[in-house]
């Protein structure tokens, strides 16, 4: 127990030293400041300037056949383009294009028929939702027209077609949208951690092979402490790290609340259940943990550090390919497919299947207890194991060994 102390200690101690570690740190809680300041000060600064744009609203122009068209179209356009000053186009097709080209207006609608346009627009903007708006309008207008024409009042058809239809949405278990962000960055976060800590572990074992420093340490402490050691260092480090990083960005949000009341986003990152903040340290730890345990014995194996990445792409790939897994089946909203419900029994790709689940779907809880255990049993058995390749390997040197011949000696010892 007292080599395990001494072990954790001197590692943590160079994580904290580490100059990419402070570095990275500081810099991700300086850039989440910048972020939750931005509405503060784009309000302390850019109010005179937002004034003055509001009072310049961008310009649509409007041609059609004839004036009567061309003015009851810009009536309804005006009402549904509040940001748009709507004028009736006076020249050619050759001078509205001018005025958009030269940024004189932003857009135009040339109207062929009644129920037919062209949109002109300079730079198209993927995100732009104008033509949407238009068509509904103008199907509007013209089902009055016709209305109108059958007989109807203009008012009665008016009426008519402004019937608005009230609905509530009732959510008997997860609102998949409002913690799908949340979840995303935790997902995220677990991945970059895993792969940026397990490579490092991987790597200082290397390190110290290749120096032959681990001939004398080998000698003096037991394998295992030696491993459990490192293993939990890093991920004590990858922990604080982020409750640092995240920590220090719940209080900024918190000092500048109100200036994000109206960014759904934003609130649902940080209205996270206490629950669910207890499931994710707890997938995050064991998580970490399975995975470090298969770096650290990899390291081990390795003669040379440039060996490093050939040898840890096997468990770099098996850890994207569930990430990858994970990802899609959130986006396309199959959270409770049966691949993603393998996935939560599979202790490599529980740590994110289960907890995106978790975070996203309804799941009992006797399936949590049971990929929970599973999890803790596998990372216990790997890390055990790793511990045993990891007192073999530190003494190969040479050839980087093939995992038959690393399990062999393994089972002999």
């Amino acid at each position: 127990m007292k080599q395990f102390k001494t072990i954790l200690a001197f590692e943590l101690k160079y994580y904290f030293k580490n100059k990419i570690f402070v570095g990275i740190t500081l810099f991700l809680v300086a850039l989440i400041a910048v972020l939750m300041f931005f509405p503060r000060a784009k309000e302390l600064l850019g109010k005179d300037t937002e004034d003055a744009k509001s009072e310049e609203a961008a310009v649509m122009l409007i041609a059609a056949g004839s004036s009567e068209d061309a003015d009851s179209v810009k009536t309804a356009f005006t009402s549904a383009f509040p940001d748009y000053e709507v004028r009736v186009a006076d020249g050619d097709l050759n001078s509205i294009k001018e005025q958009i080209t030269s940024g004189d207006a932003e857009c135009a609608f040339v109207m062929e028929s009644p129920a037919s346009y062209v949109y002109y627009v300079n730079n198209l903007s993927m995100y732009d939702g104008n033509t949407a708006i238009a068509d509904e309008v103008l199907r509007n207008l013209c089902q009055a027209n016709a209305m109108v024409e059958k007989g109807i009042s203009p008012d009665e058809a008016g009426s008519i077609l402004s019937v608005q239809i009230e609905h509530e949405t009732a959510s008997l278990g997860k609102d998949q949208m409002q913690n799908f962000f949340y979840t995303y960055i935790m997902i995220f976060a677990l991945y970059m951690v895993i792969l940026l800590y397990g490579q490092m572990v991987a790597t200082n074992v290397a390190t110290e092979k290749s120096s032959r420093a681990m001939e004398v340490l080998i000698t003096s402490a037991d394998p295992t402490s030696m491993m459990f050691g490192k293993v939990l260092a890093s991920c004590l480090a990858g922990l604080i790290q982020l409750i640092v990083v995240f920590g220090s960005g719940f209080l900024l949000f918190n000092l500048n609340k109100s200036y994000w009341a109206d960014n759904m986003v934003i609130n649902s990152i940080f209205d996270m259940p206490l629950s669910l903040l207890i499931y994710m340290l707890v997938f995050f730890i064991l998580g970490f943990f399975i995975y470090a345990f298969m770096f650290g014995a990899i390291g081990s194996t390795a003669s040379k550090l440039e060996d490093i990445n050939t040898s840890t792409m096997p468990v770099m790939l098996l850890f994207i390919i569930g990430f990858m897994v994970v990802v899609y089946s959130m986006s396309g909203g199959g959270v409770d497919s049966t691949l993603m419900k393998i996935c939560s029994f599979v202790p490599f790709t529980s740590p994110m299947a289960m907890f995106t689940r978790i975070a996203m779907s309804t799941v009992p809880f006797y399936e949590i207890a049971l990929s929970i255990a599973i999890l803790i049993l596998s990372t216990a058995g790997i890390g055990i194991l790793s511990a045993k390749i990891y007192r073999v390997g530190v003494l190969l040197y040479g050839t980087t060994p093939k995992i038959s011949s690393v399990l062999k000696s393994v089972l002999r010892a």
